[in-house]
């Protein structure tokens, strides 16, 4: 199946590891540009390397930018307008907030995540819809804590809904411009931030066993697996797709 992503331009935050890289890698296999984003150069240098860029007309190019600084969305947009001439859309990955119950979750962590994790992305959300012309495309990467919440994980069960809430609201508002919004929910997709979490467990290996237990297909995702749904949802195939929230978790939420 053609994607129709020849050529097209995304910018991923959040790009140099994980569930970012995941994506950009599926974007540039079949022919996509993209522009990555992080905190640090070293990192974002070797996804760079890796993904075939680093040449002036290689297919990936780098900047780094702090999502919680309010100067890096615009910064973020210009760019990749600067670098490859365009804009298609962009895929909107943060870090996880700190794990840890509601509860003992102090005001200037929430205060610090809300920043990160809400703010930062609905700038980068406003300054790439300035841009975005008819078959644009705006991503955010979620987390399954916007239908159900996670145990431990007290900061990302109150601020993914939320987020969540207002992509589908920014859809509603884009889509008279023919610019699509959706969201990507993944679950216990095999990433540095998963088994970190999963460090937390008095026995980590026991806590995976257990986790993939409840998976109906038994068993951690892998990035690539999550890149490649990624890629579809930002991609011409999906034009008709907006609005929505896309589980990418084997199965492990119950709601439909």
């Amino acid at each position: 199946m053609d994607l129709g992503l020849q050529d097209k331009v995304y910018v991923v935050t959040g790009a140099s590891r994980g569930l970012g890289f995941a994506a950009a890698r599926a974007l540039t296999a079949d022919g996509a540009k993209v522009l990555l984003t992080g905190r640090r150069q070293e990192s974002l240098d070797a996804a760079v390397t890796a993904l075939g860029g680093g040449a002036p007309d290689g297919p990936a190019a780098a900047l780094v930018a702090d999502n919680n600084d309010p100067a890096a969305a615009e910064q973020v947009v210009a760019a990749a307008l600067r670098r490859f001439g365009r804009l298609d859309g962009i895929l909107i990955s943060v870090g996880g907030p700190p794990a840890g119950p509601v509860l003992s979750a102090t005001d200037e962590t929430w205060r610090d995540s809300f920043e990160t994790v809400f703010l930062g992305a609905l700038r980068l959300a406003r300054a790439a819809a300035a841009v975005l012309t008819e078959g644009g495309v705006i991503a955010f990467v979620l987390s399954s804590s916007v239908r159900e919440p996670i145990p431990g994980l007290g900061i990302s069960n109150g601020l993914r809904p939320g987020l969540a809430m207002a992509a589908k609201a920014l859809a509603g508002e884009l889509g008279p411009r023919g610019i699509r919004v959706l969201g990507l929910l993944p679950a216990r997709i095999d990433t540095d931030r998963v088994r970190e979490l999963d460090s937390l467990a008095p026995d980590p290996a026991a806590a995976r066993t257990a986790a993939s237990a409840r998976i109906p297909l038994g068993r951690y995702g892998t990035p690539e697996e999550f890149g490649n749904v990624a890629a579809f949802a930002l991609s011409p195939a999906a034009s008709y797709l907006t609005g929505l929230m896309i589980p990418v978790d084997g199965g492990a939420l119950h709601a439909l």
